[in-house]
């Protein structure tokens, strides 16, 4: 009989902490008695038992945190289209040959690239101050002068939108929130809009410049950055973020009533043929090797921070399951492929490229997962299955889960990461480990996205379940698709 160890994983709820010896005992339960209890047409007692081994071995320690401080440290800040990104993928594609994997390859992509060349935001009156702002990333330069203009402020993004078009005047329009910490994330899609569409709607009601409250949940001086998307018929206007703290400095000195004047200066450029691409490394199946099991995470980053967090994170801990699992010296039915997607943070341009350059191929596609919400322990799973054996292989991949604080779940909606979005469109069910990201938004896009934030057992637990959860769909025959029973 095995020994039952108290503690044997980390808790899920206490940084560095460990279980109760109750854990454990389920974790011998779970792990040693109900082999012959699995159904030989969703996956063999053997193909189980592989899967428990390799996620017992990543809790006892990965390359995670190591692979992520290379990329970190030896590349830095990756941003689209840069010559950063490209040093990026010659470490992926060093790194990844190094580790032995077949079919490693560049797929390259043509992007325009944007490049931030200065920044500077200040209230000019009535109490003139530095204020801490930040470009958003596709904002196009002020005159070399910069904008002085006094400020209009709105609540929301509907209170600019509710504003007659044109009547700003030149003003600069700033629009704030009230954008809180979830465990999921799930407010970030609402309040997103005022970065994304906010510069154009601002433009349409006739502002010189657009200011936001930054898309974060901290307290700290460091506005956060991201993408916005211009409307092709409205003029372009410069467009920055603030600091949560210094938002609020602005809104209160707009309370006393006197009219605030700021002074924006932004210089910026544009490469309208830059190169980004995707990488892709795979243990090819044995029996299936057409059939593919995707996971991955993106590969380029913000400019402020080295990208640790968003997505160095998710880099780390793809990478070393895929490793985890040629360690083990396992050859999955099918194909299990790895793709370390360009281009992520202005647009979804990698997917895009991988969605066109597969187009004939993903309806052999079986699944997929993409690891893009940082460093935190996975606590919930949840998949799209549309066919009954996907969801019997899905309960004993909880199953094999469950030891490590993870849930299943239900989800309305296909999820997976942002970079199987287009995958998804093409009709490739999805997996989603839930990450707790509490403190992601405190440091997503921002200059703070640094290797210090990240918990070395907390990227092992997530190792282990992504090696789970690929080792046991790339081992079976199991469609999730609605048409493969």
């Amino acid at each position: 009989m095995p020994e039952i160890v108290a503690g044997q994983y980390p808790s899920t709820t206490q940084r560095g902490g460990r279980f109760v010896c109750a854990v454990g005992l389920v974790t011998w339960v779970l792990t040693f008695l109900p082999l012959k209890l699995h159904a030989d047409d969703i996956i063999t007692p053997e193909s189980a038992a592989h899967a428990v081994a390799l996620r017992d071995q990543a809790m006892r320690g990965t390359d995670a945190l190591a692979i992520v401080g290379a990329l970190t440290t030896e590349v830095g800040p990756r941003l689209a289209g840069s010559r950063a990104e490209s040093r990026a993928r010659e470490w992926a594609m060093g790194r990844l040959s190094d580790y032995g994997f077949s079919g490693v390859r560049t797929e390259s992509f043509s992007i325009e690239g944007w490049e931030r060349h200065g920044e500077r935001a200040e209230i000019m009156a009535p109490y003139p101050q530095p204020l801490a702002a930040t470009a958003l990333g596709g904002s196009v330069s002020t005159p070399l002068e910069g904008i002085s203009a006094d400020i209009r402020m709105f609540q929301t993004l509907d209170a600019l939108k509710a504003i007659p078009d044109g009547t700003l005047n030149g003003a600069i329009a700033y629009v704030g929130h009230a954008m809180q910490k979830t465990q999921d994330g799930s407010s970030y899609g609402y309040f997103n809009e005022a970065r994304t569409r906010g510069p154009s709607i601002a433009a349409r009601k006739g502002a010189a410049a657009y200011l936001i409250r930054s898309i974060g949940t901290d307290s700290h001086r460091f506005p956060h950055t991201g993408t916005l998307r211009y409307a092709d018929d409205t003029p372009r206007i410069p467009a920055l973020a603030l600091s949560n703290p210094d938002a609020d400095q602005l809104e209160r000195i707009a309370l006393s009533g006197e009219t605030v004047t700021i002074h924006v200066w932004v210089q910026t450029a544009t490469n309208i043929d830059a190169e980004s691409g995707n990488i892709i490394a795979e243990i090819r199946g044995r029996e299936a090797p057409t059939e593919v099991v995707v996971i991955g995470a993106h590969l380029d980053s913000w400019d402020l921070g080295t990208g640790a967090i968003d997505d160095g994170a998710g880099v780390g801990i793809t990478m070393a399951a895929l490793k985890l699992i040629k360690d083990a010296g396992l050859a999955p039915r099918r194909t299990i492929r790895l793709v370390l997607w360009g281009a992520e943070e202005v647009g979804l341009l990698g997917a895009r490229a991988y969605q066109e350059r597969y187009a004939t191929s993903l309806s052999e596609h079986v699944i997929g997962s993409e690891s893009d919400f940082g460093g935190g322990r996975v606590w919930q799973v949840t998949a799209d299955s549309q066919s009954e054996r996907g969801d019997r292989l899905f309960a004993e991949i909880a199953r094999i889960l469950a030891p490590l604080g993870i849930a299943p779940g239900s989800d309305d909606l296909p999820g997976g990461g942002p970079d199987l979005s287009p995958l998804i469109e093409s009709g490739v069910p999805t997996l989603r480990l839930h990450q707790d990201g509490r403190d992601y938004f405190d440091l997503h896009h921002t200059a703070d996205d640094t290797l210090d934030k990240l918990d070395a057992a907390a990227l092992d637990q997530n190792v282990a379940a992504f090696a789970v959860f690929a080792w046991l769909t790339a081992d079976s025959d199991v469609s999730f698709r609605d048409s493969g029973d």
